[in-house]
């Protein structure tokens, strides 16, 4: 088994991998998701958590079971009651919306669990470079990890956007 650097697979990876929507953002998003999961996933070691497959499976989408069964298989980070606690600190600290399930377990497990890079499409709250001072100031007071946190399109060496 190959141990590069370790990657968590946030729920809006394998949804983009699905997506059937036709606006422009999307198909690219698609494209790219697509060419990463396929060309490079293979240098990573990659991990998800029951909250990514929990949040898929509540979907009411054609494609649920396929979105599921492409990270189904990944190892689960655990969330313990320490990645709950951090979570509650993100939301509190308005680092991410107050969803103790969504974004801020997301962070929480991937800083807890020390993985390199959250990979998601969630520009919003989590890869977004204008919250990451935030993110980063919170995540050294409470003395965590913080991982790179980018798209699929960011981990591909010859795309431009």
């Amino acid at each position: 088994m190959f141990m590069g650097r370790t990657l968590y697979i946030e729920t809006s990876v394998p949804s983009s991998y699905y997506d059937e929507r036709l606006e422009p953002e999307m198909v690219a998003r698609k494209h790219w998701t697509r060419k990463w999961w396929d060309r490079e996933r293979g240098n990573y070691s990659l991990f998800t958590s029951m909250a990514v497959i929990e949040e898929l499976r509540k979907s009411i989408h054609p494609s649920t079971g396929a979105k599921v069964s492409l990270v189904e298989q990944l190892p689960a980070l655990e969330t313990t009651p320490e990645v709950e606690e951090i979570a509650e600190v993100y939301i509190r600290r308005f680092v991410m919306p107050a969803d103790p399930t969504g974004d801020a377990l997301h962070l929480a497990l991937a800083s807890f669990h020390r993985i390199d890079i959250l990979l998601t499409w969630n520009c919003v709250h989590l890869a977004n470079e204008n919250k990451m001072p935030h993110i980063r100031r919170t995540n050294a007071l409470m003395g965590l990890w913080t991982p790179e946190i980018v798209t699929p399109m960011n981990l591909l060496e010859d795309e431009t956007p």
